[in-house]
């Protein structure tokens, strides 16, 4: 069975997580700590992140993105449609989620890498920024939640589960079209909620 080293607070790990429950692709999921380099992981990923989904065969496939088209593929396609302009729309979706996680991200990283002092606040309001003009955008037109989701709404979901973890109060202000979006996805896919960044 493969496996995936993954973290409980990381959105790209949940994601990947989610995906592979919804596409029935059986996983064993092992928390690992990155901080602590093990060895583990640095054998599947010289890079040291996660996810990293190491298969039967030994060989590793790393990048939340690469292991979601791969959980596609195996899958036979239950995280993309077939029909070329829906697949892009689901692929741009979850660029776009992922690069509000990045940006959240780097802003974790600048206050837990530096010392006060040393904290750039124009680097964080740049980042900030970003988040917020991508937030407002998805609250303007929410995507649809019909019965078959796509990996581009699963990564949604994930982001929303860790700006609540890491920005609770502050990114949902005046976006309550985003909220509610979240708690019905929850409501229509309660399998995948336990995946959700905690």
């Amino acid at each position: 069975m493969p496996k995936l080293l993954y973290a409980s607070t990381s959105p790209y790990s949940s994601k990947v997580r989610m995906a592979a429950i919804y596409a029935g692709v059986v996983i064993e999921a092992v928390a690992v700590k990155t901080e602590d380099k093990p060895a583990e992981l640095i054998d599947a990923n010289p890079l040291g992140k996660i996810p990293v989904l190491v298969l039967d065969d030994g060989r590793s496939i790393f990048d939340s993105r690469a292991i979601v088209q791969y959980i596609n593929r195996l899958s036979r396609n239950a995280l993309f449609p077939r029909n070329p302009d829906k697949r892009l729309d689901a692929e741009v979706l979850e660029a776009l989620a992922d690069g509000i996680c990045d940006c959240a991200l780097s802003m974790v990283y600048e206050r837990r890498a530096r010392p006060e002092e040393m904290v750039h606040q124009p680097w964080l309001d740049r980042q900030w920024a970003k988040i917020t003009t991508a937030l407002d955008r998805l609250n303007a037109n929410p995507p649809k939640l019909p019965r078959k989701i796509t990996a581009g709404q699963i990564a949604l979901r994930a982001c929303l589960g860790y700006l609540a973890l890491r920005f609770a109060g502050k990114w949902e202000r005046g976006r309550a079209r985003l909220v509610r979006w979240a708690a019905r996805f929850d409501e229509k896919f309660p399998e995948l909620k336990g995946c959700i960044p905690a």
